[in-house]
C-alpha cells in the first residue's frame, strides 16, 4: 500500500470536519501542558467546535479548493486547528483566553467566513462577543424606548391618580355620546 493510500482517509477526514465551516483557526501549540491541553478541548467541545492537530502536508491536500486554502502559507511548525461551524467566533474567543494565559500557545491566523486573518486580526475577532450576546444586546436596546414609556406613563398615573381616573372616565363617555345620537 502506497503512503498516499494511508494518508488519504486523513485527508478525506479533515475534508469531511471543515466542510460547511465558518472557521479554521491554526495555533501553535508548542509546550502546552497536557493539563491545559484537556481543558482546551473541553473549553472548545462545550463551545461546539473541535479541535485537532494534523500533519501540515495533510491540511494543505484536505484545504486545496476551499476559502482555508488560504491558510497554507502560515502551515509550518506545530499546527493545531480548531474548527467552528455555527458561531464563527466561538473557536478564537476560547483560544484567545487560552493565548492570554499560556505564552507557549500562539495564533497562526485563521479564515473566518472565506476572509484570512493575521494574527492581530485574530486577536481583534476574539473581542466581539458571542452571538447571543449580541441579539440580546440588540433586544435590550430595541426593548429599552418601550420600557422607559411604560415607566413615564406609570409615573404619571402614579402621581395624580384622580385626574387619570377622570380622563379616562370622560374618554369612554366620549364613545357613548357619540353613539346615542345615532340610534335616535
Amino acid at each position: 500500500m502506497a503512503k498516499v493510500e494511508l494518508k488519504q482517509p486523513i485527508i478525506d477526514e479533515i475534508k469531511a470536519k471543515v466542510d460547511g465551516a465558518a472557521t479554521v483557526v491554526c495555533v501553535d501549540y508548542r509546550g502546552i501542558s497536557v493539563a491545559d491541553d484537556t481543558a482546551l478541548r473541553k473549553n472548545l467541545r462545550e463551545a461546539g467546535c473541535e479541535y485537532k492537530v494534523y500533519k501540515n502536508t495533510l491540511l494543505k491536500r484536505a484545504f486545496e479548493g476551499t476559502d482555508f486554502e488560504k491558510l497554507n502559507d502560515i502551515l509550518e511548525g506545530p499546527t493545531a486547528i480548531a474548527i467552528g461551524k455555527e458561531d464563527a467566533t466561538a473557536p478564537i474567543r476560547v483560544l484567545n483566553d487560552v493565548v492570554k494565559k499560556n505564552d507557549k500557545v500562539d495564533f497562526k491566523g485563521a479564515v473566518v467566513e472565506g476572509e484570512l486573518y493575521d494574527v492581530a486580526g485574530v486577536q481583534a475577532l476574539a473581542s466581539i462577543p458571542s452571538r447571543e450576546v449580541l441579539i440580546s444586546k440588540l433586544l435590550g436596546s430595541l426593548q429599552s424606548p418601550i420600557t422607559n414609556l411604560a415607566r413615564v406613563l406609570k409615573q404619571i398615573a402614579e402621581k395624580n391618580p384622580e385626574e387619570a381616573t377622570a380622563e379616562a372616565a370622560t374618554e369612554e363617555a366620549a364613545p357613548a355620546a357619540e353613539e346615542a345620537p345615532a340610534e335616535a
